[in-house]
C-alpha cells in the first residue's frame, strides 16, 4: 500500500509507524515536501507519522481515526462496501432539503440510529437529507464545526461504514445526501496540521483564529488538500452535494478563487461519474457572483442559504429587532416582499447593522430562483439564541403554518430544520464536549459572556460543556402525536405533496413572482403561474383583493375559509394560511 503525506516542515526524516512498527518514507523528488513508500497495510491497520523522531502523529489525510483526533490513524479500504443502491436523480429545483444533527436526531445519536428514520423523511416528501459536519473532534458531543480531519468521519457517530449505511439507505428511499462542510477554520483542539506545513497563515484573520492558507506560499497544496477532502465524500460516499459553511470566510486574494476549483473539480467529477452532484454555499456577501456560472464570470457554485428571506420572516412572525433584525424590522412585510421577488433584502441598500451599504442585486430575469435556499429555522438561528428556543417557543401554531407556507410554496428551494415539520418545542443548544479543560473553561465563559451584555443572568445561559444541554435538545418524536403538532405535520407533508405535483411550485422564474401585501394588516399574497399563496399573520381576520373572479379553487387551507366572495375579495382567518388557483 502506498503511504504519502505533504510535511514540507520535515528537515530530514518521515517516519511511517504501523502497527507498531517503523518504516522511513522517502522524500518525492518530483513534489516538494511530499514523502512517500510502500508498505504491506490492511483495512483497520494503525498508523501515524512521525517527524524528524518528533511524536507519532495521525496522517492529515486520515480515512478514520478510531480513538479521535489524538490517536492513531487507521486504514480504509473503500472497496469493501457493498453498495446496495445507486444514487437517485434528483434535481436541485425541486429539492426540498432538511436539516439535521446526528447527535441530536435520535437519542442514540449515531448514525445508524439516524438511518432508521430515514424513511418518516421519505414519507413526508423530502427529497435530501441534509447532515451537518461529521468531521472528527475531541470528545463526543458537539455541533461539529470545530472538527479538525475533514477526510474522516467523527467516530462516536459510527465512523466511515457506518456513514456509507446512511447514505445507503437514503438513496434506497429515494433521498439524495448533503453533507455540511467547513473550509474556512478547523477546530483549536486536536489540530495537528501545524505540525506538517503551512496549512494556516497570519496573513489572515478569521473569527477563528489564523485563516486557512488558501493564498500565502505553501497555499497550492492547502487547497488540493481540501478540494480533495470535498472530492472524496462525493466519490467514496456517494454524498450527492455539499453545503460550504461560512464562504464569507475563506480568506482568498488569488485570481483563481478556491471556490472557483472547488465548482470547477465537482462538475468535473460529476460529469466523469454520470451523476449530479452540487455545492450549496452559506455566505454573508448579498453577492449575486457567488451562484453565477463560471462562464459568466461567476464563482459557480449551484445554491446559496437565504439568511434575507429568513431574516425578514423571522422579524415579521416575532416582532424581535435586535442585532441584524434590526434591518428588517422595520416594514417586516415589505421586507418580507422584497426577499420574495428580488431574494436579497441589502442589494445595495445601506445596513443599520453594518454601518454601511452592503449587497449587490439578483439579475431576476436571467437567474434561477433554484439558486437560492428559503427557510424558516436553521441550526445556526436556533442554537445562537440564548436558550436554543425555536420559533415554537414563541409563535403559535398558526403563524408557525403560515411560516411553513412561505417556505414551501415560495421561489427558493425549501429546507426545514429537524423536528420544525411538528412544530418541535424541544429547544437546540449550543452544546460542547472539549477534552482540553482550560478551552471549556474559555468556552463557558465566553458563551455567558456574550449573552451577559444582552441582559441574560449567567445561570440563565444553558452550560455547553453540561451533557443535559445536549440532552436538552434530542428531538422528542412523541409530540408528533399530540395536539397542534399532529396537525402542522400534516400541513407540512400536504404543502410538500402540492409542491411536488404542481409545477408553478417549481418554476425558476423569478421575475413572475408577483407579490401584494398590507404592512398594517399583516397580510401577503404571492402569485406563482396560476397559483395564489395568501398568509395573514395578524390576529384579526384579514379581507384580502385577490382581483379574481371569486371562482378560485382552494388547494389547501390552515382553517376554513368560508367567505370568499364573486367580489374577489378572500376572506382569510387571522394566522392563517391558503393556497389557491384559478379556477
Amino acid at each position: 500500500m502506498l503511504f504519502e503525506v505533504w510535511a514540507p516542515s520535515a528537515r530530514d526524516r518521515v517516519t511511517l509507524e504501523l502497527n507498531g512498527t517503523g518504516h522511513p518514507l522517502e522524500r518525492d523528488a518530483e513534489r516538494d515536501g511530499w514523502w512517500s513508500g510502500v508498505v504491506p497495510a490492511e483495512d483497520g491497520d494503525r498508523y501515524g507519522f512521525s517527524l524528524d523522531g518528533g511524536p507519532v502523529l495521525p496522517d492529515p489525510r486520515s480515512r478514520r481515526l478510531p480513538n479521535g483526533p489524538d490517536g492513531l490513524s487507521a486504514v480504509v479500504d473503500h472497496s469493501t462496501y457493498t453498495w446496495r443502491h445507486e444514487s437517485p436523480r434528483l434535481r436541485l429545483r425541486s429539492a426540498v432539503l432538511y436539516e439535521l444533527h446526528v447527535g441530536t436526531f435520535t437519542p442514540e445519536g449515531t448514525l445508524d440510529a439516524a438511518a432508521a428514520r430515514l424513511g418518516e423523511l421519505a414519507g413526508l416528501g423530502i427529497t435530501h437529507v441534509e447532515p451537518m459536519p461529521l468531521c472528527p473532534f475531541p470528545g463526543v458531543r458537539g455541533w461539529g464545526y470545530d472538527g479538525v480531519a475533514p477526510w474522516a468521519v467523527h467516530e462516536p457517530y459510527g465512523g466511515p461504514e457506518a456513514l456509507k449505511r446512511f447514505v445507503d439507505t437514503a438513496h434506497g428511499l429515494g433521498m439524495g445526501v448533503v453533507l455540511d462542510v467547513v473550509h474556512n477554520h478547523l477546530g483549536p483542539s486536536g489540530n495537528h496540521l501545524p505540525s506538517f506545513g503551512p496549512y494556516f497563515t497570519d496573513t489572515h484573520h478569521t473569527p477563528w483564529g489564523a485563516a486557512v492558507n488558501l493564498d500565502a506560499p505553501g497555499s497550492d497544496e492547502v487547497r488540493a488538500y481540501f478540494l480533495g477532502s470535498a472530492l472524496a465524500w462525493l466519490r467514496d460516499y456517494r454524498i450527492d452535494g455539499l453545503r460550504l459553511d461560512a464562504v464569507h470566510a475563506l480568506a482568498d486574494t488569488r485570481a483563481l478563487t478556491f471556490l472557483e476549483e472547488l465548482s470547477s473539480a465537482v462538475d468535473e467529477l460529476a460529469k466523469e461519474q454520470g451523476r449530479q452532484h452540487f455545492l450549496i454555499a452559506e455566505s454573508d456577501l448579498a453577492d449575486p457572483r457567488t451562484t453565477t456560472p463560471r462562464t459568466l464570470g461567476g464563482l459557480g457554485v449551484h445554491a446559496q442559504w437565504s439568511d434575507d428571506f429568513h431574516h425578514s420572516l423571522h422579524t415579521a412572525l416575532t416582532g424581535e429587532s435586535q442585532g441584524y433584525y434590526g434591518d428588517f424590522a422595520g416594514a417586516p412585510m415589505a421586507a418580507l416582499a422584497k426577499t420574495l421577488t428580488h431574494v436579497f433584502f441589502h442589494d445595495g441598500t445601506y445596513s443599520s447593522f453594518r454601518g454601511r451599504r452592503h449587497g449587490r442585486p439578483v439579475d431576476r430575469e436571467r437567474t434561477p430562483a433554484h439558486r437560492f435556499l428559503g427557510y424558516a429555522q436553521t441550526h445556526d438561528q436556533i442554537g445562537n439564541r440564548a436558550l436554543g428556543d425555536r420559533l415554537s417557543a414563541t409563535v403559535s401554531p398558526g403563524l408557525l403554518a403560515c411560516a411553513a407556507t412561505l417556505v414551501l410554496t415560495g421561489p427558493s428551494v425549501p429546507m426545514l430544520f429537524m423536528g420544525e415539520e411538528w412544530g418541535a418545542t424541544t429547544p437546540w443548544q449550543y452544546f460542547t464536549d472539549h477534552t482540553d479543560p482550560e478551552l471549556a473553561e474559555a468556552v463557558r465563559r465566553g458563551r455567558r459572556r456574550e449573552f451577559a451584555e444582552h441582559g441574560w443572568s449567567e445561570n440563565e445561559v444553558p452550560d455547553p460543556q453540561d451533557p443535559a444541554t445536549r440532552d436538552r435538545s434530542v428531538l422528542d418524536r412523541t409530540e408528533r402525536e399530540r395536539d397542534h403538532h399532529t396537525v402542522l405535520l400534516a400541513w407540512h407533508r400536504q404543502l410538500i405533496a402540492l409542491r411536488r405535483t404542481l409545477p408553478d411550485l417549481t418554476d425558476p422564474d423569478l421575475a413572475g413572482v408577483k407579490v401584494a401585501f398590507d404592512e398594517e394588516s399583516r397580510w401577503l399574497v404571492f402569485r406563482r403561474g396560476d397559483l395564489r399563496v395568501a398568509v395573514n399573520m395578524g390576529h384579526e381576520a384579514a379581507a384580502i383583493p385577490l382581483g379574481s373572479n371569486g371562482r378560485d379553487r382552494i388547494l389547501a387551507a390552515w382553517d376554513p375559509v368560508t367567505s370568499m366572495g364573486a367580489d374577489g375579495v378572500l376572506r382569510l382567518p387571522a394566522e392563517s394560511a391558503v393556497v389557491l388557483t384559478d379556477g
